[in-house]
């Protein structure tokens, strides 16, 4: 098993594989936010091959075995996040131009966005912040997750950051995986909208480095 950060040549044979493993992180919140399927898919895609966006490659270390991905981290200087957000500005731009979407969705997206935006506390410039952490199905149960989240929590070390966070949906099984590597709930945030919808509460994890 190999860890790797990605080029942009790198990350394009990758690029096939990871609407689906951010999906995995939280269908109920992606699904609220964006409405669709299709649609999310378009935004990630676009976002993985876009420097400086949200769910770019430049910001992903992928586990690779034999030329096939197995799983992925997306981190980032906490004051990043919400630059990254705004990153995916010229994503849509992009999107809409080529005719893969329909302009008229981006306000009920951005409306809900905003929504959401309030399970998300701040997060700091002193905080690595784990912005996704999937792995395929197949290779669950590997250690997979927890080699990458491991390899995060060193190089947020060797980096000099203070504090190292993530966000995670409170059903979701990993709460407990997170647990057991020893991050602690920080907070617990809920929003109404998104919760009428049925997307649960938020927690936010971490540790002091």
């Amino acid at each position: 098993m190999e860890f790797l950060t990605l080029t942009d040549d790198t990350a394009e044979q990758f690029s096939r594989d990871i609407p689906e493993l951010m999906w995995s992180t939280g269908p109920i919140s992606y699904e609220y936010h964006f409405g669709t399927r299709g649609l999310f898919d378009a935004v990630v895609s676009g976002s993985w091959r876009h420097r400086g966006s949200l769910f770019s490659s430049d910001a992903a270390t992928v586990a690779v075995e034999g030329g096939q991905l197995m799983g992925v981290e997306i981190g980032m200087k906490g004051g990043e996040y919400r630059q990254r957000q705004a990153g995916l500005g010229p994503v849509w731009q992009q999107l809409i131009a080529d005719g893969n979407i329909d302009p008229d969705v981006i306000p009920g997206v951005l409306q809900r966005s905003d929504h959401a935006s309030w399970l998300n506390p701040v997060v700091h410039a002193d905080t690595y912040y784990v912005h996704a952490l999937a792995v395929k199905p197949e290779f669950r149960g590997k250690r997979v997750g927890y080699q990458l989240i491991d390899g995060a929590i060193k190089r947020a070390r060797e980096q000099g950051y203070k504090r190292f966070q993530l966000d995670v949906l409170s059903d979701n099984p990993a709460v407990g995986f997170y647990r057991a590597i020893g991050l602690e709930l920080l907070a617990e945030t809920r929003a109404p909208k998104p919760a009428e919808f049925g997307v649960p509460p938020e927690y936010r994890m971490g540790m002091n480095l």
